[in-house]
């Protein structure tokens, strides 16, 4: 009998889980286009829903009995989640950059609230996933709301599809002339590459890396330039 209720808890929390990331991928589907446009103005009118996905984070541990992609897609959506949260609180704004909280910038204030314990949201992305995944396409999945940051997906991430939107969103972004600028013998590229430099060299260069999902060839001796970084907010 024991045994049994172990399961049946088992099963209650897999349903819970696919529930509540079901509501957060409906607001998703609803306020973010395919191209990563936010609506925030609509998002505002509909944010009972995230906060429903935001009280399921604030109760739910994730542990080391869950698999790699289902610990990763939950920390990936509860960044995001969280990112639109405070964008939320603060709207309307031209930039997440004009969030201040004593001196603190939104990566740097201590809001969100994950199982009972309360994180920054540089702290979910360097400590949690840059640290214990070791996965540079994190860097397409977590969004900085901004215009030069990878698109957000317009749907949650889940243990079974996090592979695949990750590399999709990666091959997104590295073939957007807008945020990269790619052709064999030169290439100008996002200061995320800069700035996350050891994370994309840790099989080789930057451009071996890029190799793996651009449309174009790129020369190992291609000069390289990083383009400047555009922080206007990701909204229509």
């Amino acid at each position: 009998m024991k045994k049994i209720g172990l399961v049946l808890i088992a099963i209650l929390l897999v349903s819970q889980v696919k529930a509540q990331t079901a509501v957060f991928n409906d607001v998703l589907q609803k306020h973010v286009s395919k191209d990563g446009i936010v609506d925030y103005k609509s998002f505002k009118n509909d944010e009972a829903k995230l906060d429903s996905f935001i009280s399921y984070l604030q109760k739910t541990s994730p542990d080391n009995s869950w698999s790699e992609n289902k610990q990763k897609a939950f920390w990936i959506n509860a960044y995001n989640a969280y990112t639109i949260k405070i964008i939320l609180e603060n709207y309307p704004l031209k930039s997440i950059l004009d969030i201040k909280q004593d001196d603190k910038t939104a990566w740097k204030i201590p809001f969100a609230k994950v199982g009972g314990k309360t994180y920054t949201l540089d702290f979910i992305e360097h400590e949690i996933l840059r640290k214990n995944f070791s996965d540079p396409k994190i860097h397409v999945g977590v969004n900085c709301a901004s215009g030069s940051c990878p698109k957000l997906g317009n749907l949650a991430f889940t243990e079974e599809n996090v592979e695949t939107e990750l590399t999709r969103l990666m091959k997104d972004f590295i073939n957007d002339a807008s945020r990269n600028k790619i052709s064999e013998k030169k290439i100008q590229i996002s200061e995320i590459f800069n700035w996350f430099k050891e994370d994309f060299t840790k099989n080789g260069s930057v451009i071996d890396f890029l190799n793996n999902y651009s449309e174009t060839e790129i020369s190992p001796k291609a000069k390289i330039s990083y383009l400047k970084y555009d922080w206007t907010l990701n909204g229509k």
